[in-house]
């Protein structure tokens, strides 16, 4: 049992927070980390990655003498605000009693306030890399002592740019150090950068889809696009549900849909990229208490939320990147609870729909609502760039001469072709010694 090899005060505060046994992601990752070794952990969102990195580094970190200032052992880089927040809150219940500075550094907040916290020391960062590398860069976070880095939500930093902020952490980070990187989904991206920061790694990976497979039902509602705002407004309405968190793929039609909603008489609170860091709080705040039940919000804003009890998430639309749908549906049905995930798919979203199918290995339910139906049929449909959904049309043959009939390049092979990923992390039997033959073989 991971949680045995902690100490007692970690043991003890674990059990306080209702955790009886550990998650398959922590099950793998702690003994692990516990043995100082680099990971590639691949895991979605709800399944306690937080605990799986944040307990083993609280255990191995070094305990500043109380007439010192404390200095940053460790540093959690994250993609988004929420997400520094929500964090930060899970390592110091963690950390109670243990005398350790924990502290919360990410943009849209204060940057006096931060300084002045710095200031008293810390042990811990949590941080969002634009912020973080603005303080650095003043000289307020000394990163000499840093023994611990951890990458969460990987792809999600990958996503959003900020690859050179983070090279830049990691030139500013002691080159003997321990590195983890969680990711929901393993992209070209994050392998790259796993490539470069990580030592060795070992693999640690459960099934990202099993959970969500088992403990939500996934429904899809044809429909015509310029009828989708009706649609939502009917499906919320009629259904009565106590919660509900709307995704869009934009800030304008986040905005859109909550006037609707409004306009419906069904009020509602909107989290996107161009509110300010106390509106969003504001909303989430009244969102999680239940005194508005309708939430608004587009996938980077919304990345990281974690909302006790979530029973219903809407896909007002399909996500640009098909791997932000496994972190939509990851808001509901957490911790094994029951969840629904609703997607409101118009016929020229068919083609983006297929590759989530695909990712998914599946094809969720189709139900059309009465009255709600599509007008046009799926091969009468087109794609977003002019092409057609049927081969009706074949593609125009080039013509001959010099750039008709030019000869293809023969493909260039990967520059790393040949090189040895991360091993497979293996759960060995407790108590159970490999002998010397077999480590020889």
């Amino acid at each position: 049992m991971p949680f045995k090899t902690l100490n007692i005060q970690l043991q003890n505060n674990i059990a306080s927070l209702g955790y009886t046994a550990p998650s398959p992601i922590q099950t793998k990752a702690i003994p692990l980390i516990l043995k100082g070794r680099d990971i590639l952990g691949a895991a979605q969102t709800g399944t306690g990655k937080t605990a799986a990195y944040s307990l083993p580094i609280l255990q191995m970190i070094n305990k500043t003498d109380s007439s010192e200032l404390a200095r940053v052992q460790a540093l959690v880089i994250v993609p988004t605000r929420e997400l520094s927040d929500q964090i930060t809150l899970a390592i110091r219940s963690f950390a109670l009693k243990m005398g350790l500075r924990i502290l919360n550094i990410s943009g849209g907040v204060n940057i006096s306030k931060q300084i002045a916290s710095l200031e008293k020391g810390a042990d811990i960062i949590v941080a969002t890399p634009g912020r973080f590398i603005e303080l650095n860069r003043q000289g307020h976070i000394p990163l000499s002592k840093v023994q611990f880095l951890v990458l969460d939500e990987a792809d999600t930093i990958m996503d959003m740019g900020f690859i050179r902020e983070v090279e830049q952490i990691i030139d500013l980070l002691p080159p003997k150090r321990q590195t983890i990187l969680f990711s929901a989904t393993m992209t070209g991206a994050v392998k790259r950068l796993s490539e470069k920061i990580l030592n060795k790694p070992l693999l640690v990976e459960i099934d990202n889809l099993s959970p969500a497979d088992l403990t939500i039902r996934q429904i899809v509602h044809p429909i015509e696009k310029e009828k989708k705002s009706e649609l939502l407004s009917f499906i919320i309405g009629s259904n009565n549900y106590p919660q509900v968190l709307v995704f869009t793929r934009t800030k304008i039609i986040a905005d859109e849909v909550s006037q609707h909603l409004k306009d419906s008489g069904l009020p509602c609170a909107t989290i996107h990229g161009d509110k300010k860091h106390g509106a969003r709080d504001r909303a989430l705040k009244d969102f999680r208490s239940g005194e508005i039940k309708i939430l608004v919000a587009t996938d980077i804003a919304a990345r990281g939320l974690d909302i006790d009890d979530l029973g219903v998430i809407i896909n007002y639309d399909i996500p640009h990147i098909p791997n932000d749908f496994i972190h939509r549906i990851g808001r509901t049905g957490r911790a094994g609870k029951d969840g629904i995930a609703i997607t409101l798919l118009s016929t020229t979203e068919q083609i983006s729909w297929r590759k989530i199918e695909t990712m998914l290995g599946k094809k969720p339910e189709r139900i059309i609502v009465k009255g709600f139906g599509p007008t046009t049929s799926v091969a009468e449909a087109t794609k977003t760039r002019g092409k057609s959904f049927t081969k009706e049309t074949e593609k125009p043959k080039k013509a001959a001469g010099a750039f008709g009939n030019k000869k293809k390049k023969e493909l260039v092979q990967p520059k790393y072709a040949t090189k040895r990923g991360p091993k497979i992390a293996k759960v060995e039997p407790a108590g159970k010694k490999r002998s010397s033959k077999s480590n020889k073989k």
